[in-house]
């Protein structure tokens, strides 16, 4: 089982044009945060990922949790954007923690999916239980959540391939944000050609592995594997029957064979 490498750096957006100033940058609904927490992403013009956070409104400002080794980029990109906007980005001193089950005093509940459990910003955070995290892992692979830098690759990802409507990352109701033209006309396709998709995996392979489907034909690209499963990015109308990662077999959930034979 891969677990997430990276760290995470809590960012601060201050200024009385914070919240116009996003909302016409980033793909959820900014207009939200007074419900609470959202997961969104920052797109490049051609709907390509930069980079995903979740934003947090805390008084006067909104922090903005996202992976340590995008955040130096988030901040360029932002303030390349910010212009004549009365806006301050900035870092702070504050961590993440994540746990499972309800959220404690100050926690909130995973927007990206409840199954996920909760995240709390905090000064001083506790660090990681093992057996915790490798329970959100294999429930993250289960449930085909993408993680920064694994299967989210910047300036490569397409969100919608990538499940961010099922896991409440965009809004297409907001109105204009950058990329959103791209992501729209992906929205109103019939239906997506390739995506990332849970698949069932015997035995393992390194996080980047081609997949090949009948025939040898390149089928796809394996990521995170946890628990017998793993999320791979396929071209569906190849991803059919057992298909090869490196020395792992791997099938689409629910249709591995009962019995299965090397």
């Amino acid at each position: 089982m891969q677990q997430s490498p990276h760290s995470r750096r809590v960012l601060k957006l201050s200024g009385k044009d914070r919240s116009d100033f996003l909302q016409g940058l980033v793909t959820n609904d900014v207009r939200r945060l007074c419900e609470g927490p959202i997961h969104a992403a920052l797109l490049t013009p051609q709907g390509k990922y930069l980079a995903d956070f979740f934003l947090v409104e805390d008084g006067d400002s909104i922090l903005i949790d996202v992976a340590e080794p995008l955040a130096d980029a988030l901040k360029s990109r932002l303030s390349m954007y910010r212009l004549r906007s009365d806006v301050e980005i900035g870092d702070t001193d504050l961590g993440v923690e994540t746990g499972l089950g309800p959220p404690p005093p100050g926690a909130f509940a995973d927007p990206r999916l409840p199954a996920l459990g909760w995240r709390r910003i905090t000064p001083a955070p506790a660090p990681p239980d093992p057996e915790e995290a490798r329970r959100r892992e294999a429930l993250r692979v289960a449930h085909c959540v993408p993680e920064s830098l694994i299967e989210l690759i910047p300036g490569e990802t397409y969100i919608l391939e990538a499940g961010f409507e099922r896991l409440n990352g965009v809004d297409f109701r907001k109105g204009c944000y950058v990329g959103q033209e791209v992501t729209a006309r992906m929205k109103h396709k019939t239906e997506l050609r390739k995506g990332l998709a849970t698949v069932e995996i015997e035995g393992e392979a390194p996080v980047g592995t081609p997949i090949l489907g009948e025939g040898g034909r390149r089928a796809g690209t394996l990521y995170s594997q946890a628990d017998g499963k793993a999320i791979a990015h396929l071209r569906f109308e190849r991803a059919k029957g057992e298909m090869r990662a490196g020395p792992a077999r791997l099938w689409l959930s629910g249709t591995a064979p009962d019995a299965q034979t090397p």
